[in-house]
């Protein structure tokens, strides 16, 4: 497990389900995780979803958490038969799957009797784990590693996601800024956009269009580490746009 460069810090997400696949939910939680990592100066630079199948959350989850120095799980960790996620994790690492008596007990307070067999389930954490608080419904998720395994619902993720923070390895945060250029498409600035970042190799330049019925053109949005370098990289790139005749030109943050 190794960043791929000494000040950038990498994450993957693995979406487990079979209702993500078939369409009949749709995942929310992606975004949310990326914009969460971000702040701490992680990068997101991976994710997979996978159907609730043992070989293919195992696998799955070695290759990410080998690659990437952290790796997030989303859904499959309920009460029932298809929440498998736990199970796989624990195979993953090679461990047992044992209940925690905290969290029974916590279960045992909230129903007012001991929790049957499929609740049980939600209490199971690898040996060697340790929980990731929920602070709006039901158990918790866990750590085991470098990975955090977390509800799938999306209110309940970002709950648990709050107590990940402080536990991660903190990057050097991106800043992004946007050049916004209305009247012009791709085909005009394309050119321009790719000779500034083939002088910024370690900065990311990219180009969203955008059409509406008030006109269209682009967003193109420089990311970097380097607070000095972006800026000199989006003066750059405003210069190279007004060259080539391009105007209506806005500097957002962002």
């Amino acid at each position: 497990m190794a960043s791929q460069a000494s000040d950038r810090v990498t994450a993957a997400v693995l979406i487990i389900g079979d209702e993500i696949l078939s369409g009949r939910t749709q995942d929310v939680n992606l975004n949310a995780i990326a914009t969460y990592l971000g702040a701490y100066g992680v990068d997101l630079a991976e994710a997979r979803v996978v159907a609730d199948d043992e070989g293919d959350i195992i696998a799955a989850l070695d290759a990410l958490r080998t690659r990437y120095d952290y790796v997030v799980t989303t859904g499959g960790i309920g009460p029932t038969h298809d929440d498998i996620t736990a199970d796989c994790v624990a195979k993953a690492f090679g461990v047992a799957l044992e209940e925690d008596a905290e969290i029974i007990a916590a279960m045992t307070a909230r129903f007012g009797e001991p929790p049957n067999a499929a609740r049980r389930r939600m209490a199971r954490i690898p040996v060697g784990g340790s929980k990731v608080v929920n602070p709006v419904n039901g158990p918790p998720g866990f750590q085991i590693g470098n990975v955090f395994v977390l509800a799938g619902v999306p209110s309940i993720m970002r709950g648990m996601l709050q107590d990940v923070g402080h536990r991660l390895k903190g990057g050097k945060v991106v800043i992004a800024r946007t050049v916004r250029v209305e009247g012009f498409g791709e085909g005009v600035i394309a050119a321009p956009l790719e000779a500034v970042a083939k002088n910024h190799p370690t900065e990311s330049l990219g180009s969203y269009p955008f059409f509406s019925a008030d006109g269209y053109g682009a967003n193109l949005v420089v990311r970097g580490r380097d607070a000095d370098e972006v800026e000199a990289t989006v003066a750059e790139l405003i210069a190279a746009l007004e060259a080539v005749g391009v105007s209506n030109i806005t500097q957002v943050e962002g």
